[in-house]
This record gives C-alpha cells, sequence and structure tokens, in this order.
C-alpha cells in the first residue's frame, strides 16, 4: 500500500496536479468504503450485541468496556471526518490545500497496549483491532499528502518499519 501511495505522490508532484487527485484515485474509494462500512458495523455492534454482552460484565469489565467503547468511537469519528474531508475535496466543495489546514489534520496516535481489561468482548477487542489499523493507515495517507507540519521532528525508524509491516498484513 504504501508504494501506491508513495507512487501517487509521486505522480501527483510531477504532474502538478496536487493534492485533490489523491480523493479521485482508487485508493481513496476503497479506504473511504472501508471507513463508513466500518463505522456503520461498530456502531451497530455497540447497540446491539455490544450493549447486551456489556450488562454480562462484572463491575470492572464494564466500566474498561466504556473507557474503549468511547475510545473506538473517537478514533473512528475521527478517521471518518478526515475521510468526509477528502470527499469534499474531491467534489469540488472544498480546496485541497484548505484540507491540509491542522484542523482537517489527523494526531500522532499514541500506541496504546492491549485492551484494559481480559474480560472483554472478543467482538469489542477486534473492533478496536480493526479501527487502529484503519487510523494508522488514513495517518499515513494524511501525513503523505500534507506533510508531518514542517517543524516535525523527524520520523521514527521503527515506526516506519512497524506500518510497513502492518500494511502488508492488511492487504
Amino acid at each position: 500500500m504504501s508504494e501506491l501511495i508513495a507512487e501517487s505522490a509521486r505522480s501527483d508532484a510531477a504532474s502538478g496536479s496536487g493534492l485533490g487527485d489523491f480523493s479521485r484515485s482508487e485508493l481513496f474509494d476503497r479506504t473511504f468504503q472501508e471507513g463508513m462500512e466500518l463505522v456503520e458495523d461498530t456502531a451497530a455492534y455497540l447497540d446491539g450485541d455490544g450493549r447486551r454482552e456489556s450488562k454480562l460484565l462484572s463491575r470492572s469489565a464494564a466500566l474498561a468496556y466504556a473507557a474503549e467503547s468511547m475510545k473506538l468511537t473517537t478514533r473512528l469519528m475521527q478517521v471518518a471526518s478526515w475521510l468526509l474531508v477528502q470527499r469534499a475535496v474531491r467534489e469540488g466543495d472544498m480546496a485541497a490545500e484548505a484540507a491540509g489546514e491542522a484542523r482537517y489534520r489527523l494526531a500522532e496516535r499514541r500506541i496504546e497496549s492491549a485492551p484494559s481489561h481480559a474480560e472483554l468482548p472478543i467482538a469489542l477487542v477486534e473492533y478496536l483491532v480493526r479501527s487502529e489499523k484503519l487510523y494508522d493507515r488514513v495517518l499515513y495517507l494524511d501525513q503523505r499528502m500534507y506533510g508531518d507540519g514542517g517543524g516535525a521532528a523527524a520520523p521514527n525508524p521503527v515506526q516506519s518499519q512497524i506500518d510497513r509491516l502492518a500494511a502488508a498484513f492488511t492487504a
């Protein structure tokens, strides 16, 4: 995947066509569809099976469930927002340069440990993992398209290797 993104960025730079081309790419279409499907699936789970499963948990596990589900929904809403901004660029409702403003960018995700409680339902854990992978891929796209914000620190070589491995296993 990173090769596709890098090629797209080189192509944009060579042609002078700019950042808006990504929003018209097949990669964007696939990422947008995956992101929106994950948002819908997660919402259905949290409102249905997840709600029922959470009622069966111990008090401490239920508290962990609430915390993890908030992290999950926040992460997905950030990704959905970014994807919708890119779609606005695609449809001509927003300039690509405006989409690069800090308020529309994704923040670097803190590397999180395993879910906070061993009793959490496996379905919730799976949604957490899927959302983290999607967030990391979209963050990578954001950084490739708009840069790291000027004075950002040099890229972490270990994280870049982790990103490459994650991309290889999610493709």
